[in-house]
């Protein structure tokens, strides 16, 4: 299926990163590591990183920002921007969108599951492989801050049931809600509708989450192909 377009909004997906770039400065919710938070930001990137890499921090920057910071600057990004980092292979990152009366989502999934948890039964888990689920959400609206908040939710809630589904386990055999370093960034253009409900039966909440629910489905199945 083709990922449709929101103007102004480009993205890329390659072995160094998943990056998106937006014309006009995008309001963004995340739990990123470098500019996470309520921010605005015209760049959002998904850094490829070497498994169980430490960087040493420069000066009071840590070192996961300042190989981001590198990054943003090698490629000539737009700043501001938000930055995430995972040692899973962003040329495996998935991409799918949707569309419904104009209401448009578009998400970039990237998917490792060597490290997988049980939320609020975990207490730490052994990384086997290169993990991380990091999920980029871009909407085509206005949305409130607490709009973003549950979509937030939403899209994590589609993570668990895909992993459930999947039959995704911890390594002592628990159902894995997730790994044990996921980050979320959801992002809108501050345009067109106004959106201020993102639970996964409003408007705007079900179109992210059926896209939200192909990427995963297709990034954690791959996965699972490429390590059997």
């Amino acid at each position: 299926m083709n990922t449709i377009e929101i103007d102004g909004v480009a993205y890329e997906v390659s072995a160094e990163a998943v990056v998106v770039r937006s014309r006009a400065p995008l309001v963004v919710l995340s739990s990123a590591i470098a500019g996470g938070g309520l921010v605005t930001a015209r760049s959002i990137v998904n850094l490829h990183v070497p498994k169980n890499w430490q960087p040493v921090a420069r000066g009071a920057v840590s070192g996961w920002e300042a190989a981001l910071d590198d990054f943003v600057a090698r490629r000539a990004l737009p700043t501001p921007y938000v930055g995430l980092c995972t040692s899973a292979w962003t040329d495996h990152a998935e991409v799918a969108s949707e569309d419904e009366g104009g209401l448009v989502a578009v998400v970039l999934v990237s998917v490792g599951l060597g490290n997988p948890i049980a939320a609020g039964i975990s207490r730490r888990a052994v990384a086997a492989a290169p993990s991380t689920i990091n999920t980029i959400v871009v909407l085509d609206a206005q949305a409130s801050p607490a709009a973003l908040v549950n979509l937030v939710i939403t899209v994590t809630e589609v993570k668990t049931a895909v992993l459930r589904d999947a039959g995704v386990r911890c390594l002592d055999g628990l159902p894995a809600s997730g790994t044990s370093t996921d980050a979320v960034v959801v992002a809108a253009t501050d345009r067109g509708p106004a959106v201020e409900f993102g639970g996964p039966i409003s408007d705007f909440g079900a179109v992210t989450a059926r896209a939200a629910r192909r990427a995963l489905e297709h990034g954690v199945e791959a996965w699972l192909e490429r390590h059997r």
